[in-house]
């Protein structure tokens, strides 16, 4: 009268269908991107730094940046003081005069390579605009 035996091999075969995927990269790890941060600004700095430290801007960058946006464009400041005291202005420029090299593709760019490999979609590029290194 009951179909429990089908119900129950149904079931077993759609979870085993549905973990194929988990079982099947089990272990394995996505390669990290090679960032490449060999720009031509950056080989002309004495100091090789960011604006903060590289672990507050590995943790924060998109806060920083969301930061700098209420800051600016909200608040009307212009400039950003770091831990240390120092200023910077506040504009996405200041980011893309380092990490952007007019040399490489705009897809293998520091900032594409990462949030590319960490499939995070930003929408910095609804507003602000890379230049093309490869115009047609």
């Amino acid at each position: 009268m009951f179909k429990s035996r089908k119900i129950v091999a149904g079931l077993i075969i759609v979870v085993a269908l549905l973990s194929i995927p988990f079982f099947y990269n089990l272990g394995k790890s996505n390669k990290a991107p090679l960032i490449d941060l060999d720009t031509p600004a950056i080989r002309q700095l004495e100091v090789k730094e960011c604006i903060e430290s590289t672990e507050f801007m590995k943790a924060n960058h998109m806060k920083l940046l969301y930061q700098w946006r209420e800051e600016g464009v909200r608040e009307g400041k212009t400039e950003y003081v770091n831990s240390k005291g120092e200023a910077y202005r506040l504009s996405f420029q200041t980011c893309l005069n380092c990490h952007y090299n007019p040399g490489v593709k705009t897809s293998d760019q520091f900032c594409v390579s990462c949030h590319n490999y960490a499939a995070v979609k930003p929408n910095c590029w609804d507003c602000h605009l890379l230049p093309d290194p490869h115009p047609d």
